[in-house]
């Protein structure tokens, strides 16, 4: 009985803390002042929920023979919870992002805790080995290495005893992925356009603030390159086909994000015009997406995309002049998708809470300087 009304309880903190984010955004300025640490308590609660939680789990594994029979947590010892890989790896991120935000928050010492026994060096090198193996090319690409590349990302620089030890330990996976993307992306002659995890523009565009941060200069040369070859031409997308049924990207959007980071302004902005010159009379991409079941695990994916369009809509606003109608249409959409967003992070149904408040969080830190 004390577990369930603890339960009870924290998904009413977590419920209540993000409609009272949505209900502020509504009302202000985008994302402006209203993360505190009593939000972030109840995000990283739903994290904490999920990082060490086996089963319910959806494995991406193709099985080389009946040895490779094996558990989540044999085969990803660092990234076995949160239903799937991916799910796992931006949980860590998050938890990350909010110590370093609140450092003295009240369940640091758990955040730590769950950190220290996943992302040990020998949890990672079973994660290494187990990419290297046979039949292993197409394993969470791009979304998952483009998920670890930010994780690391997250730690660089940070004065933390603990994060230095973690980001020292997750090197070998880091190096092993950063050589996926170059050796993958040559190869690569058309961009995967989906709204989905392969999605290419959000690979390349979380890889490329990686590269940045690192200062990996090979490995920036080359996701810009390729973000030219497969971007730089595009003209009038159709966006009034999406969003597709299972969407947690806005495959438009997505790119004109990514084109954002690459081109300078005023070269972005005649980029833009011409990629999407009819998005401000675009209904459907304006409007939030309606959910109408958040126990389906592929229909809960649109409470995602309401996050992402809001990130990617806030994003390239910031690159159009502030004369232009065309930002102000963007950023008040971007509002209307933010509070859609957030206000059914905890739904109390797994399907979307293992991963949502990562999609939240991420959002908050783009249109939050103070995050």
């Amino acid at each position: 009985m004390k577990k369930f009304v603890y339960a009870f309880l924290l998904f009413s903190t977590i419920l209540f803390s993000s409609k009272i984010i949505a209900q502020q955004n509504s009302k202000g300025p985008l994302m402006k002042n209203n993360f505190n640490e009593k939000i972030a308590t109840g995000f990283a609660n739903l994290a904490l929920k999920c990082v060490q939680k086996e089963y319910p789990n959806k494995l991406d594994h193709v099985m080389n023979d009946a040895k490779e029979v094996l558990s989540p947590s044999a085969m990803h010892p660092a990234f076995y919870g949160c239903f799937d890989w991916h799910s796992s790896v931006h949980g860590h991120w998050m938890l990350v992002r909010l110590l370093k935000k609140y450092p003295d928050i009240e369940i640091s010492q758990a955040i730590r805790k769950a950190l220290n026994e996943n992302l040990t060096a020998e949890n990672i090198k079973t994660e290494v080995r187990y990419l290297n193996q046979e039949n292993r090319k197409s394993f969470e690409r791009t979304y998952g290495w483009a998920w670890l590349l930010k994780l690391q990302e997250e730690l660089i620089g940070w004065n933390d005893a603990d994060g230095k030890k973690w980001s020292q330990n997750l090197h070998p996976l880091t190096d092993a992925l950063v050589e996926n993307y170059l050796s993958f992306l040559p190869k690569q002659n058309y961009p995967i356009r989906t709204g989905v995890h392969p999605n290419t523009a959000f690979g390349i565009a979380f890889a490329l603030d990686y590269a940045r941060k690192a200062e990996n200069k090979k490995l920036e040369k080359l996701l810009i390159e390729r973000a030219i070859a497969y971007y730089k031409n595009d003209k009038d997308y159709d966006a009034k086909w999406e969003p597709g049924g299972e969407d947690f990207f806005s495959p438009g959007l997505m790119e004109a994000d990514l084109m954002r980071r690459i081109l300078k302004s005023a070269d972005f902005l005649k980029w833009f015009n011409k990629f999407m010159p009819n998005i401000g009379k675009t209904k459907n991409l304006l409007e939030p997406a309606i959910v109408t079941d958040r126990t389906d695990p592929k229909l809960v994916h649109l409470d995602g995309l309401n996050l992402s369009r809001a990130w990617c809509m806030y994003g390239i606003s910031l690159n159009l002049p502030e004369s232009s109608k065309l930002k102000k249409i963007l950023y008040s959409s971007a509002q209307k998708h933010a509070e859609a967003g957030l206000s059914n992070i905890a739904s109390g149904n797994y399907e979307g809470e293992h991963w949502l408040a990562s999609f939240a969080v991420y959002l908050l830190s783009e249109t939050d300087n103070s995050l």
